[in-house]
């Protein structure tokens, strides 16, 4: 179609050139919003999943929190005094583990339980220290020291 035009009249080419130009260019931006639109969803879907698999691993962890307690619950009341958690975090290796993760030691005992004891009755119930251990290993660890310390 363009060559019996562009042999009487050759700078007619640029024309044809340019519009041959734009019609690639607007096919290749067609194909890549295509692209783009098809790697925004598949990134919307990984934020639902990465949220689900938040939600797993909280659930996991605040059962592991609860099989903690109990084990830190020597008296089996339902609560924990100061001594109780004292004792635990010297005989219930997985509460070790979790403090010294935690970068809190024997010294911060004292303050922890009254960090954790939130309505100051003395004695940490399970949802207190469910939350407040749950917390603090979500939290950055420099900082939880240092608000513990």
């Amino acid at each position: 179609l363009a060559v019996p035009i562009i042999e009487p009249e050759p700078f007619s080419a640029f024309i044809f050139a340019g519009s041959l130009m734009t019609l690639m260019f607007g096919v290749l931006n067609l194909i890549c919003a295509v692209v783009v639109d098809t790697f925004a969803e598949k990134r919307e879907m990984d934020m639902i999943t990465k949220a689900q698999e938040v939600e797993d691993t909280e659930a996991k962890d605040k059962k592991t929190l609860q099989n903690m307690f109990d084990k830190i619950d020597s008296n089996g009341d339902g609560g924990l005094s100061f001594d109780e958690l004292e004792d635990g975090a010297r005989t219930v290796a997985e509460f070790r583990n979790w403090l010294r993760v935690l970068d809190i030691d024997g010294k911060d005992l004292r303050l922890l339980f009254m960090m954790v004891d939130a309505d100051g009755s003395g004695e940490i119930d399970p949802c207190e220290f469910i939350e407040a251990m749950y917390r603090m290993k979500n939290a950055e660890s420099k900082t939880t020291s240092r608000f513990v310390k």
